[in-house]
């Protein structure tokens, strides 16, 4: 599977991928073949942001 293009479910894949797969969001964007500012930038763009303690993205608290 590729990496979702919509950020929504860009945020689903992701966090799961963390959850079950992933110590790392590096991790994953190197095993997907991304770059891990391209998926941080997608969820920024709708109010996430990537907590490296829990290994998640989490809704931004400013919002």
């Amino acid at each position: 599977m590729s990496v979702p293009k919509d950020p929504f479910m860009l945020l689903s894949w992701v966090n799961m991928k963390l959850r079950d797969t992933y110590p790392t969001l590096e991790e994953l964007a190197a095993a997907e073949m991304t770059e891990a500012a391209e998926i941080t930038g997608k969820l920024e763009s709708v109010g996430y942001f990537y907590d490296s303690e829990k290994n998640q993205f989490v809704i931004s608290q400013s919002l």
